[in-house]
């Protein structure tokens, strides 16, 4: 078989050509060597495959001698959640994220009910690449229990971050699109218990994505249109298992991934004040936030566990990444778009204006993202080529090489699985971004072979 993608966090690749049964289970295994005893959590989003591996892990972990706590269907903050309230060891979950139809993958979670730490990740991956599994012998078989109340802490936990009556009081006009992932299992009763009239699209969790399942401008124009058509007051829209969100306002317009951590920041930040953090690839929206606000700005490498490394490091009120996933510590350490839908909810409701004002309300930046390809050997040459090339802007390497301005700001890092190099870049326009990440690509070309 061809090699999956393999972090410290989990796996994923496409069934059938970089992901087995086996596969997953021996990469289970691992895991649950590396994790103190007692029970695992284990769940998945609504894709095709997710039953299979389910079936597959079920059965891997008794075999392992492990209770197996089986949620069937839920979303990925969910799993942190409930690993939390059933004070299981650990969890997983079956998921690709918003990967296409074809791709299924593994999320790990530890006893606190975050993503694995990379050091703890890096144990696991080194051991599922040297060892093999510690089977049990017959007498020592683990059980698997169904779980049957798999929605009450994780809902009861995002009601408490807001103003119910108040939400209430409105009954908003809401349209969640679920794209026939995990969403709709928690969406539907979040949106009741907030008094809101939703119109849920996508709501069956089958994996038969309607559109392609990441939430962005491009594929979610048929959305749009419906929450337009159907008078919506917004419109929230989730990758298949839920850990991100992007917003439509009113008018239809799509406001994106971006928006939806500044515009919780935001009203975060009005009540309770405090450290935030964002990962070094998030608009710089964050950053103007914390200084109109009065409050401490941390900068955190890309990926879930390194932002919530700095959010407990910092004792951060808020935090998340800029792809949809905003983290509050009082209900997890996940990217979690419930919070999201919440929060957005409750700011609509508290200052009595539409989505669009909010949005409108804040600086606005645009970001452009690009590849150039360059071997893992030349990476380092190129980023004191761009380095040397950009003298005036402040450079950090905490992650890639990110060079900052005065309103704009470039990154560039290079990938794990591919000989390429990402840029981003964000700055007051269009034309200003796109050209500065122009720049780079032609500064990288030029680095001697």
């Amino acid at each position: 078989m061809k090699q999956p993608i393999i972090s410290v966090s989990g796996l994923r690749g496409i069934v059938g050509e970089s992901l087995s049964p086996e596969l997953a289970v021996r990469f289970v295994a691992a895991f649950a060597a590396e994790i103190p005893a007692g029970p695992i959590v284990l769940s998945r989003d609504g894709r095709t495959t997710g039953s299979m591996f389910t079936d597959a892990l079920r059965g891997g972990l008794a075999a392992l001698g492990r209770e197996v706590l089986d949620l069937g269907v839920a979303a990925t903050p969910t799993v942190g959640v409930m690993v939390r309230s059933l004070k299981a060891a650990g969890g997983v979950q079956i998921s690709a994220s918003h990967n296409p139809p074809e791709y299924n993958g593994l999320k790990l979670f530890d006893a606190s009910g975050r993503v694995l730490p990379a050091e703890r990740g890096q144990r696991v991956l080194e051991r599922f690449q040297k060892a093999e599994p510690d089977w049990v012998t017959y007498t020592h078989i683990g059980t698997v229990r169904e779980v049957a109340d798999t929605l009450a802490p994780h809902l009861a936990a995002v009601l408490a971050t807001v103003d119910v009556p108040r939400i209430r009081a409105r009954g908003f006009r809401v349209l969640l699109d679920s794209n026939h992932g995990a969403g709709s299992v928690l969406g539907r009763r979040l949106l009741s218990e907030l008094g809101c009239e939703a119109t849920l699209v996508g709501d069956t969790p089958d994996g038969r994505f309607a559109h392609p399942p990441e939430p962005t401008a491009e594929n979610l124009q048929g959305v749009s249109s419906t929450v337009i058509e159907r008078k919506a007051a917004v419109g929230f829209c989730q990758d298949p298992d839920a850990d991100r969100l992007a917003v439509i306002d009113e008018r239809g317009r799509y406001v994106g991934e971006e928006y939806t951590l500044a515009l919780c920041l935001d009203h975060v930040l009005r009540q309770t004040p405090g450290p935030i953090v964002t990962n070094c690839a998030t608009s710089r929206m964050a950053e103007d936030l914390a200084a109109k606000y009065g409050v401490a700005f941390h900068r955190s490498a890309v990926g879930e566990a390194n932002v919530v490394d700095r959010m407990i490091a910092e004792r951060a009120v808020f935090g998340g990444e800029g792809n949809g996933g905003p983290i509050d510590p009082r209900v997890g350490w996940v990217r979690d778009s419930f919070v999201g839908m919440a929060l957005i909810l409750d700011a609509m409701a508290s200052r009595d204006v539409p989505l669009s004002q909010l949005v409108d309300e804040l600086p606005r930046y645009a970001i452009h993202k690009t590849k150039v390809e360059v071997s893992r050997e030349q990476t380092a040459a190129a980023f004191d080529r761009l380095e040397s090339h950009f003298p005036s802007a402040e450079a950090s390497r905490q992650d890639g090489l990110r060079l900052d301005w005065p309103g704009r700001w470039l990154l560039v890092r290079g990938s794990n699985t591919e000989p390429i190099v990402r840029i981003i870049a964000e700055a007051e326009s269009d034309s200003a971004s796109q050209e500065l990440c122009e720049q780079a690509r032609r500064v990288i070309q030029s680095v001697d072979v």
